[in-house]
């Protein structure tokens, strides 16, 4: 099978999904659960622990059980179905691409953060990868010019401006969140381009084949890090409070 034959083939897997996973779209713009588990719990142990302001405990967690049994039983097969379909490298452009298309919300969200070469370096990325880099599938402008992208979103800038995080929040078929976090996610969805662009089912082809490509990309790592954590919930909830915390005081 060659590789347009693969793509094709991982695209029609991902719409296949859309009958149970309709409202899963939104997530492709929030921070992914699995890069919560994988990255943010992978902590050194000399960092300080970040104060978890969790009044709504019992819902998060029922909630929170809920996401990872969608995980669990429906991205989680797919992903792997999905894997057998896509190769690494594909996988890797396709995340490429849709990084590249969320370059708005990190553009703006770093001039208001007063981030001006950050801002600078975010404008250069796009017109770099998304011509030497093929619409943005390969970051040609961080492997050639050593730009790395710059991750602002607007709970960050709410953040920036002395807005505090308000307490710990977990909402269905969505990654974590704080109150602060979810006003800036709405935010963000809003300068998502490619709402404005497809039409309302090629924008949800488009945020599902991201969910299922992220989720193939972290398949091992995932469950590496389910089977070393005795209480996932606390430990997501840990990193994730931790990680905004020192994201906003870069």
């Amino acid at each position: 099978m060659n590789r347009t034959s693969r793509i094709a083939l991982a695209l029609f897997v991902s719409l296949g999904t859309l009958g149970v996973m309709p409202l899963l779209s939104s997530v492709a713009k929030a921070q992914q659960l699995e890069e919560v588990v994988v990255t943010d719990t992978k902590l050194k142990l000399d960092q300080p622990e970040t104060e978890d302001y969790d009044p709504w405990e019992r819902f998060n967690e029922k909630t929170f059980n809920f996401n990872y049994k969608l995980d669990r039983y429906v991205i989680k097969p797919v992903a792997k179905v999905y894997n057998e379909i896509v190769l690494p490298g594909e996988q890797e452009a396709l995340h490429n691409a849709y990084d590249n298309v969320s370059m708005p919300r990190r553009f703006i969200n770093s001039l208001l953060q007063g981030k001006f070469k950050g801002a600078a370096r975010e404008i250069s990325r796009f017109v770099i990868n998304s011509t030497l880099g093929v619409a943005g599938m390969t970051d040609v402008a961080k492997y050639m010019f050593h730009l790395e992208k710059s991750d602002e979103d607007t709970g960050q800038t709410f953040g920036y401006y002395g807005a505090g995080p308000g307490p710990y929040l977990v909402l269905p078929f969505l990654s974590p969140f704080t109150v602060r976090d979810a006003v800036g996610y709405v935010f963000d969805v809003a300068m998502d381009p490619i709402n404005y662009v497809l039409p309302a089912l090629g924008s949800l082809a488009k945020k599902t084949e991201d969910i299922v490509n992220e989720r193939a990309l972290n398949l091992d790592s995932f469950e590496a890090v389910e089977e070393d954590t005795l209480d996932l919930y606390g430990a997501v909830r840990n990193a994730y409070l931790t990680r905004r915390k020192q994201q906003i005081a870069e």
